[in-house]
């Protein structure tokens, strides 16, 4: 095999069409087409089980407040749970596991977020900036430092992410060939 460990994570081609495509094509043929009833079939009866299951689960600890969030957060959890089932499939890449995925999805959320809390609770959401008990001397430095790490976290957490995921894949890889190489060599295992 002369292949790299990093290999895995190059999107593979299938007579010159990225697979990436088809793989993110296909969750739009599991949308069920307009009729003229909502549930017309056990698929789509399966669907909406599915969406009503997932959004009570994420919904049930939040204030009715935050149910405004259930579109957003369903469809998120919905496409990242399609886009890694179908990773599983063979010579399919899981788009997750790059930088550029991460941040499209994490620095619009935090935004979203950071913005929602300064529109509803300013003095809180602000409040976090300064440390209770702090020295007057170190205010102005610790605003600015606290200032700085709120800004860079979605960057922070996204390479986190994306690096413990290709951390896991290259483990994964790493433990089937030495499995591979070391069961021809010891027949009793």
């Amino acid at each position: 095999m002369n292949l790299s460990f990093f290999d895995q994570f190059m999107s593979p081609h299938l007579l010159g069409i990225p697979l990436i495509l088809i793989s993110l094509l296909f969750p739009a043929l599991l949308f069920p087409s307009p009729r003229n009833r909502w549930i017309t079939n056990r698929v789509s009866a399966l669907q909406s089980w599915f969406i009503y299951t997932t959004t009570k689960q994420l919904m049930t600890p939040l204030n009715k407040k935050g149910h405004k969030w259930a579109l957003i957060l369903s469809s998120l959890m919905i496409l990242l749970l399609s886009i890694n089932l179908l990773g599983l499939l063979p010579y399919t890449f899981t788009p997750t596991t790059q930088l550029s995925m991460n941040l499209a999805l994490a620095f619009p959320l935090w935004l979203a977020t950071l913005l929602t809390g300064l529109r509803n609770q300013p003095s809180a959401s602000l409040g976090h900036l300064l440390p209770e008990g702090t020295p007057t001397p170190l205010i102005p430095a610790l605003i600015m430092i606290e200032t700085t790490s709120l800004l860079i976290r979605p960057l922070a957490l996204g390479v986190r992410l994306t690096a413990n995921l290709t951390a896991g894949h290259l483990l994964i890889q790493l433990i089937s060939t030495a499995t591979a190489v070391l069961f021809s060599m010891m027949p009793t295992i």
